[in-house]
């Protein structure tokens, strides 16, 4: 893996960039003394590579307004869903023109009410793996076991006139295993009913980029991110990785 290619790298007394072969080596001097843009080969070895644990290199991007954050954890989601559940679902916006709903008690001593609303198709319900649901009052775990099943899942909650996604700080919709965010910063969501557009086209993908976009929400994008010092006994220079 990365960490521990890194740390053979950093073993060596010399790591060689083989990038630019037509070019003669550079000192770091030199660079940290030229103005950018220009392009150099350079020989010099690794001295330092943060973050030290690969997982702390994915951070979330807004393209938009340029930010970087951290991914959040599971248990925030968790304690999202726990929050939203207090909140009753409201039965009149079940069973609209364009989604179905079921609700159920658990049997626990909780007795939460939980609503799940099927998002239909030419006034009909999609296979499974083509399906988007929304979910009202679920916990982490039965959000996860709904991802295994459907092909989108998106955590609402009830008010007076629609349903609505939860805090930002959640995702807004899960698809497999992967956990899509919006910018805080950037994003003005719009009441759920928006989403009725979507169920409208003749073959509704339900991609991240769409829903996002009719949702009013910015999509946060995961990037791949580490900074590398580099030192040669004439400088030392700090090269940054960042990629999709």
């Amino acid at each position: 893996d990365l960490e521990s290619h890194l740390q053979r790298c950093q073993q060596l007394s010399v790591t060689v960039l083989t990038d630019h072969q037509d070019f003669n080596n550079t000192e770091l001097k030199t660079i940290l003394n030229s103005t950018a843009p220009q392009q150099y080969r350079i020989r010099a070895k690794l001295r330092t590579y943060k973050p030290q644990k690969l997982h702390q290199s994915i951070k979330l991007h807004c393209s938009k307004c340029n930010s970087l954050q951290e991914v959040p954890d599971g248990r925030d989601f968790d304690l999202i869903l726990q929050g939203s559940a207090l909140t009753a679902p409201n039965p009149e916006l079940h069973n609209t023109s364009w989604y179905d709903s079921v609700m159920w008690t658990t049997q626990d001593q909780k007795q939460r009410k939980i609503v799940i609303h099927f998002v239909k198709h030419d006034e009909m319900l999609q296979q499974p793996e083509d399906t988007l649901l929304m979910i009202e009052g679920g916990t982490l775990k039965e959000v996860w076991k709904l991802t295994k099943r459907f092909k989108c899942v998106i955590p609402v909650r009830s008010t007076e006139d629609d349903l609505e996604l939860l805090d930002l700080s959640a995702p807004f919709l899960l698809q497999g295993n992967i956990k899509y965010y919006g910018c805080k910063q950037c994003s003005t969501p719009k009441p759920i009913k928006s989403l009725s557009s979507l169920a409208t086209e003749q073959q509704p993908s339900w991609e991240p980029a769409e829903i996002a976009q009719v949702l009013g929400i910015e999509l946060l994008q995961y990037v791949f991110i580490m900074k590398f010092t580099l030192v040669d006994g004439t400088g030392a220079l700090n090269a940054y990785l960042f990629d999709y």
